[in-house]
């Protein structure tokens, strides 16, 4: 228990108790503010607790099943002792917290940031606090000026609430109340005339209680507005009874004031008296006004956010029969971030969006999503051929440089779009659909447009299930290594193989690449499935060896293998481990590796390449890869992508780049292979180029080891 001073903690207590019973306590204004809480800080808990003797209570809260717990639990206790915000990053950090029942068990949380609820009387009641389950940074000043702002909104609500209990309490100890009460409280009897003005009221309306007590309500209010407060106070069944209303009253100098009005009746010597609160909040709708458009703007682009863009499409397909959906993410805003610091990023993320207002309809809703990510949705647009040429716009549009700091900056943008009512009829299935038909888009070489189709949702529902599968797979042995042979075109000697993954899945048998490559690069365990398949192959290549010497072995790497920082050590146990010499060994590595121009991976090779290992770049030719990048990578050799081996003898483009890549890497000192030979005449071809080694269906398609052993024989006895 925290130690705290007797006569201080009997008088907080007092002040406490000032505010009723509060376990059965409904309060619609507390959880309208605990709910913008919980949105403006994206936090899953959100709560008002005020600490009694011996427990923290919720008297408003979402996000958490529990009302109450003990006090000797309670983050709010702590907060106590000063009138700060208390912030804890991560209670597992904490001595204070790390023990806790409220960390180590339900809600679990991580995170706590809690603003001290300050009653009139100077005492603090508790907290409005929000939580988390994972650890987050501190706030900053803006966010720590937000949770003040709201929690001050709460202190209102509390003091409105400590004031209608007044009501029920003497005349007397109510009077004596009201004197020194902020708000300003008026009381009326049945006629409506003025029977007590406190001096709060004399501050807000400038009427004096001498010269208005007596005198009728229309001086300051409107007649109708007060009697319809009156009827509401007097039915004790109506819905709206304890509830407060919101008006503007007329000052002595005929101002309008804006006040919150929470009205009582009860009876005095047989009479009615009517009794009204009222509080200025001009300030208050200011702040919340603010506050509202902080939970529902992104305060960078002016734009709607993720919440007002789900509200607004759910009412527009409320009323709509057709509309479009389109997802937007820009290609190559990373790059801008890296060379150009956040504030580059920002400047290009303001025009993007200006772009985007620019050539949207009237009636259409258009969002950032987040980070680098636009939503729009077009209401009425059941034409895919309208919607088509409208992303293509989108896609030019945002394509066009962009100055910033008087650098010119280019990016591009991939759309995925969906159809209302075709490809879903929430905002949920739509935004699912158009995600989909994004990654796609994404997937398929970016800058260009995709619409949803079923098979994109068949496959993502496939690959989800394919991601649970994997730990599966690699501790039953269903993942195989295949061998696809590679030959010396000057004389047609096989001289090594490439490994390429495969799974023999228990029910569907054995899986195409295509199939499962894509999301076990994603997964977890793609380092070490990658890591697996490297160490199998070069105990294979050792074995092979005895036939074939200088046998050589090409290993297709995955990213996530290169960013372990323990890579070259990895390679270096496992071709000691199998005995196999580095220089056997060859290493493919992705081409978004270079495209990514990683440091950390190109320093991993390097190290490699200086113990004898080749370094080999796959499908070169198919992506965008500077000469300056490939200078920066100790390649040692160019694989010619099969998409320009299949069309070389027909599309004199194809062959031309050929050319160009056989050209390139006898400039730099690298072989150059060529991968998908089909046919006699590509291999004749290839040969008479310059090109030195090749694979393909020609030459051996992609085999299991002992299929190729035998192929491995043959050659033997060829050689001998």
């Amino acid at each position: 228990m925290i130690s705290v001073d007797a006569d201080v903690e009997t008088a907080r207590l007092r002040a406490v108790d000032d505010y009723g019973m509060m376990d059965d306590f409904v309060h619609v204004g507390l959880d309208r503010l605990v709910q913008l809480t919980r949105n403006i800080f994206h936090a899953p808990i959100a709560l008002v607790s005020l600490v009694e003797a011996e427990r923290q209570l919720f008297v408003s809260r979402v996000g958490i099943g529990i009302c109450a717990t003990a006090r000797e639990d309670s983050f709010c206790a702590h907060a106590l002792a000063s009138t700060e915000v208390m912030l804890v990053p991560d209670t597992h950090m904490d001595p204070r917290f790390a023990g806790n029942a409220l960390v180590v068990g339900p809600p679990f949380i991580r995170f706590y940031a809690g603003c001290p609820l300050v009653s009139p009387s100077g005492f603090i009641l508790g907290t409005l606090c929000i939580i988390d389950t994972a650890p987050r940074p501190p706030l900053n000043d803006r966010d720590l000026a937000n949770l003040r702002d709201l929690a001050a909104l709460v202190e209102d609500q509390l003091e409105l609430r400590r004031l209608e209990l007044a009501r029920q309490a003497s005349q007397t100890r109510f009077e004596m109340m009201a004197k020194v009460s902020p708000d300003a409280i008026i009381c009326t009897d049945d006629k409506a005339t003025v029977t007590f003005w406190n001096p709060a009221a004399e501050r807000m309306l400038g009427y004096s209680a001498a010269s208005i007590i007596g005198r009728p309500i229309e001086v300051f209010a409107p007649i109708e507005t007060m009697q319809r407060c009156l009827a509401i106070a007097a039915d004790e069944t109506s819905p709206y009874e304890g509830r407060t209303v919101e008006l503007g009253l007329r000052t002595r100098e005929g101002d309008i004031v804006q006040v919150e009005v929470s009205s009582s009746v009860w009876r005095e010597s047989g009479r009615l008296t009517f009794c009204a609160i009222l509080r200025d909040v001009s300030e208050r709708l200011k702040n919340e006004e603010r506050l509202f458009q902080l939970a529902q703007m992104d305060p960078l682009t002016g734009l709607g956010n993720r919440a007002l863009f789900r509200y607004q499409v759910e009412a527009a397909i409320a009323v709509e029969t057709d509309g479009c959906l389109m997802m937007i993410d820009l290609d190559g805003f990373k790059d801008v971030n890296d060379t150009l610091g956040h504030p580059g990023g920002d400047a290009v993320l303001i025009t993007v969006a200006k772009r985007l207002t620019a050539g949207v309809r009237t009636g259409d809703v258009l969002a950032r999503m987040g980070g680098d990510e636009f939503a729009i949705f077009l209401p009425g647009m059941g034409d895919t051929s309208t919607a088509s040429e409208l992303a293509h716009n989108i896609i030019e549009s945002l394509s066009a440089s962009i100055i910033v700091d008087g650098l010119p900056v280019t990016i591009g943008a991939s759309v995925g779009i969906a159809m209302l009512p075709t490809h879903g009829q929430t905002v949920q299935k739509l935004l699912s659909s158009a995600d989909l038909a994004l990654y796609e888009a994404k997937a398929q070489g970016k800058h260009c447009l995709r619409f949803y189709t079923p098979a994109l949702r068949d496959m993502a529902t496939a690959k989800r299930a394919y991601q649970a599968e994997f730990a599966r797979a690699l501790s039953n042995g269903e993942f195989e290594v295949h061998y696809q042979p590679q030959f010396r075109l000057a004389d047609n000697t096989l001289i090594g193989a490439e490994a390429l993954l495969r799974w023999r899945h228990p029910e569907k048998g054995l899986l195409p690449p295509s199939a499962f490559l894509g999301t076990l690069e994603a997964s977890p365990l793609a380092a070490k499935v990658g890591n697996w398949a490297l160490e199998v192959a070069c105990e294979q290549a050792f074995a092979w060896q005895k036939r074939i010497r200088d046998f050589r072995i090409g290993v297709n790497l995955f990213s996530a293998q290169l960013r372990d920082g323990n890579f070259f050590d990895t390679v270096q146990e496992i071709l000691h481990r199998t005995n196999l010499a580095f220089q056997t060994l060859e290493l493919e590595i992705p081409g978004g590796v270079l495209l990514r121009d990683d440091q950390h991976a190109a320093t991993q090779l390097h190290h490699l390449r200086a113990a004898g290992v080749s370094i080999l770049f796959d499908d070169y030719g198919a992506g965008v890869v500077s000469l300056n990048t490939l200078k920066r990578f100790p390649l040692t050799r160019l694989k010619i992508d099969q998409s320009f081996v299949r069309g070389m003898l027909t599309h004199k483009e194809d062959a031309a780049i050929i050319r160009a890549i056989l050209f390139l890497g006898k400039s730099l000192g690298l072989s150059v292979a060529a991968e998908g030979v089909e046919t006699v005449e590509q291999s004749t071809r290839l040969r008479a180029k310059g090109c030195e080694e090749a694979q393909g269906y020609l030459f051996g398609k992609p085999m299991p080891a002992d299929t190729f052993a035998l192929m491995l024989c043959d050659q033997y006895a060829n050689l001998h």
